[in-house]
């Protein structure tokens, strides 16, 4: 059933995406499937051996992949994945996560319903400065921190995830690695704050909203509870560790310097090409973050909480994640030829005009599970992948595509790498957050009625 003819894998470059049946998806629906159910039913085991379990998932793949198209053709294939994409993935994550794990908000924030809306507008609108991922690094803590006497409080780190560690970052390229994607394929840096302002504004303002009134009725029935000592003292505001500033404004700077920057200088591992900037760029990353654990006080990272563990996690899921998204991707790219043939037909009319609505919902549907990035970048060339034209004719296609990969990610705990680290931390933290269906319950009830109303207004 995985195995097509041996002559045509020997003929194509790469994968085979045409001839490969929807069984070769099944070790990435496995892992899923871990992540969902593994907290919940075996917790201890999942803590203390979920790299184990990524990487038996992402070995039969791997394994599979070797015996059908040959060593050659396979490792090509993932190492790509995790040169090309993972590399500079967990590379930019774990600087984020260390500069902003030097920065501390400190001081006691009382997290009521009307100081919670206000920093969860503050982190979106800041999400699409420095990305979703710093915005909630930096944020994250102090918001748990506001809100650690009060008996229930996952909601609000819920609702982070949907407006600060997505949504919030659907402005700028920098925000979202959709958007990054799409920025080095040739659209212009402001395209996206001109043409995704009033959805951004309509899908946030909607959640803000849903958010406070939950936020009033819980507080409301809070009251009726016993107290909960403030585990936080009473204090000044202040912000320390400024000095991390300038290095996460030199993080903006090194991906700013590989989007414009081309030397045509690349190296070739096992025929992965590598390009001389997008290196330069992660080595710059990895040293600001190093500079930033030699400049940042012990007592601060103290203070937030910071440990290795949650990027850990995240990086060693992830590393899953990409190698078993690989044939998936594989197959998506085979478009009208592959075996998702049938969710491809759909966002075309049958006079071959693109249809907007479908394009959102798909992409957003795939944004969901598999890794935003290289959705939007499936669907990107889906229809048609010259930048000029999808900036002009297919605007509201691009919107479309674009609106669908940032907006959804916030569907489930791994549709964006954020949401899983602020999940960690949180769950670190003492937070009881909901389960993997548990999240999709709050998804399903508070974001999918927003973008049905939200895809009918705009892509209709």
């Amino acid at each position: 059933m995985l195995l097509p003819a041996q002559a045509l894998a020997a003929e194509e470059r790469g994968l085979p995406g045409a001839s490969m049946s929807l069984w070769w998806a099944l070790p990435f629906a496995g892992l899923l499937l871990s992540i969902a159910t593994g907290p919940l039913l075996f917790h201890h085991v999942w803590e203390h051996h979920c790299g184990k379990i990524a990487a038996l998932w992402a070995a039969l793949v791997v394994v599979p992949l070797a015996s059908a198209f040959g060593a050659a053709a396979a490792s090509e294939a993932v190492l790509h994945a995790l040169l090309t994409e993972y590399m500079s993935f967990i590379i930019l994550l774990f600087a984020l996560f260390t500069i902003s794990g030097g920065i501390l908000v400190a001081g006691n924030i009382h997290g009521t319903p009307l100081v919670n809306a206000g920093l969860l507008l503050i982190g979106a609108l800041l999400a699409s400065v420095i990305g979703t991922t710093g915005a909630s690094m930096i944020l994250i803590r102090p918001i748990i921190r506001a809100n650690d006497a009060r008996p229930f409080n996952a909601h609000v780190i819920v609702f982070f995830i949907f407006l600060v560690s997505n949504i919030g970052g659907s402005l700028t390229p920098l925000g979202d690695p959709p958007l990054f994607v799409g920025f080095l394929r040739g659209v212009d840096f402001f395209w996206t704050t001109a043409n995704l302002w009033r959805e951004t504004f309509f899908v946030g303002g909607v959640v803000l909203v849903v958010f406070l009134a939950t936020d009033i009725i819980v507080h409301r029935r809070e009251a009726g509870a016993p107290k909960i000592k403030d585990p936080t003292p009473d204090t000044k505001i202040r912000i320390r560790g400024l000095a991390n500033i300038p290095l996460l404004a030199g993080v903006i700077g090194a991906i700013l310097l590989s989007a414009t920057w081309n030397p045509g200088v690349s190296f070739s591992i096992q025929g992965v090409s590598l390009e001389l900037q997008n290196l330069v760029r992660d080595a710059l990353i990895l040293a600001l973050a190093f500079v930033s654990l030699a400049v940042s006080r012990k007592q601060y990272r103290e203070a937030n909480g910071f440990n290795w563990e949650p990027i850990s996690e995240v990086a060693k899921l992830f590393a899953g994640i990409f190698i078993c998204i690989v044939p998936v991707v594989a197959i998506l790219r085979a478009g009208h030829d592959g075996a998702l043939a049938p969710l491809v037909a759909l966002v075309t009319s049958s006079s071959g005009e693109p249809i907007d609505l479908a394009y959102f919902w798909l992409t957003g549907a795939l944004s969901s599970f598999l890794d935003n990035a290289p959705t939007y970048l499936v669907f990107f060339e889906l229809a048609g992948g010259d930048p000029r034209h999808l900036m002009g004719d297919l605007a509201s296609t691009l919107a479309a595509i674009s609106a669908g990969a940032v907006f959804m990610g916030a569907n489930t705990y791994i549709g964006n790498a954020p949401n899983f680290m602020v999940y960690a931390i949180a769950r670190q933290r003492g937070v009881g957050m909901p389960s993997f269906f548990g999240y999709m319950l709050w998804s399903g009830l508070v974001l999918i009625p927003t973008f049905l109303i939200a895809g009918f207004l705009f892509f209709g």
